[in-house]
């Protein structure tokens, strides 16, 4: 199986960048390894529709992403099979979000979309020009993290914790890393 995990999101936009600082903070910090199933892992930053051609190559998607929940604070952490979203999700947050949403629905429709799940964060703040998280999303990448290593385990993944950065410290050198992918076995 193919499975690709991918961080969306604009990291000029404050928290509307935790897809991307969260998947960059995980290439950083481990290997992950399956004796059959190949999983990649790619800043898609805010290509949507331009995804489409990359993602239709995988049987598995999991899109880590800001969410927008009704009547939920910032820094709540969900994740949830794209085909059963919790009623509170609200896709119309970002433009990038809904994108995202429209994109893929448009593969659902032609029968490109993998099998779906979400890893998705309320945001606190998406102010234009600020490259960084807000203190509640930030804290809640401990949880982010423990919800995506476990979801993997789940699928037969074994992984190697090969450094010890924290997301602030990958922050300042996001712009330069975007459309990053690393395959692992």
């Amino acid at each position: 199986m193919k499975i690709l995990l991918l961080g969306i999101g604009n990291v000029l936009y404050a928290d509307e960048g935790i897809g991307v600082h969260f998947v960059n903070y995980l290439q950083a910090n481990y290997q992950f390894h399956h004796p059959s199933h190949q999983l990649d892992v790619m800043d898609g930053g805010t290509l949507a529709q331009g995804l489409i051609p990359i993602i239709c190559q995988y049987d598995y998607l999991l899109v880590v992403d800001t969410v927008n929940a009704n009547g939920v604070g910032p820094g709540e952490v969900y994740f949830f099979d794209f085909d059963k979203a919790p009623s509170e999700i609200d896709w119309q947050g970002s433009a990038h979000e809904v994108e995202m949403l429209q994109t893929l629905t448009m593969m659902e429709m032609v029968g490109d979309r993998p099998k779906t799940y979400v890893l998705g964060c309320t945001p606190t703040v998406l102010e234009p020009m600020t490259l960084g998280l807000t203190p509640l999303v930030a804290a809640a990448v401990p949880l982010m993290e423990k919800t995506i290593l476990n979801h993997l385990i789940s699928l037969g993944f074994t992984m190697t914790r090969v450094a010890d950065m924290t997301i602030e410290q990958l922050i300042p050198d996001a712009y330069k890393l975007g459309g990053t992918s690393d395959e692992y076995h």
